[in-house]
Order: C-alpha cells, then sequence, then structure tokens
C-alpha cells in the first residue's frame, strides 16, 4: 500500500543518513519474482513520486556531498542481483554477464 516515496523516508532515508555520517550501509531487497523489488529499488522518471529508492539515495548523498564542508568523500555503490545462485552486476556494461 506505500509507495515508493513513503518506503524511502521510513526505511532508506535514516539508513542513507548513517551513511552520510560515515557508516556502511545496505539495503536487501529479498522476495518473490515479480513481487516488485526491481521497481521499488529503481522506479520510474516520471511520476517523480515513484522515483525508486536508488536514485533517491544518490540524490540524498550528493546533496550532503555538496553541502558538506572541510570533509572528502568516497562514494562507492553495487547493484546486484543474486538469482539461482548466479550473480549478475546491474550497473555494468553487460547486466547480463554472470559474475565469478
Amino acid at each position: 500500500e506505500h509507495n515508493t516515496e513513503q518506503i524511502y523516508n521510513e526505511i532508506a532515508y535514516p539508513l542513507v543518513e548513517g551513511v552520510t555520517e560515515g557508516y556502511n550501509g545496505t539495503i536487501f531487497a529479498y522476495g518473490q519474482t515479480g513481487s516488485g523489488k526491481s521497481f521499488t529499488m529503481q522506479g520510474v522518471v516520471d511520476p517523480s513520486a515513484q522515483k525508486g529508492i536508488i536514485p533517491r539515495a544518490f540524490e540524498h548523498i550528493f546533496e550532503s556531498v555538496q553541502c558538506a564542508e572541510n570533509a572528502k568523500f568516497l562514494v562507492r555503490a553495487s547493484y546486484l542481483e543474486i538469482y539461482n545462485e548466479d550473480i549478475r552486476d546491474l550497473l555494468g556494461a553487460d547486466t547480463k554477464q554472470k559474475l565469478e
């Protein structure tokens, strides 16, 4: 019954705040095929209320980095899919290629 904005605000926002303070953070989406994990993570651009957790988190992180003074940041992100014991990098050039 929740949209991605509500999910982000309730679950991911506090995690991303911790990340901007130097802690590691992970969002683990688990569930049956077709249950909406990818949509929740990626979303769609329009309407903006359906932007996914990933674009919202990136905006949040880079806003914090831009506003910070006297600090250096190293930002790393990964987006992996594990399905039937196969791992794929969803941010890689070839998202169909399996990782070892």
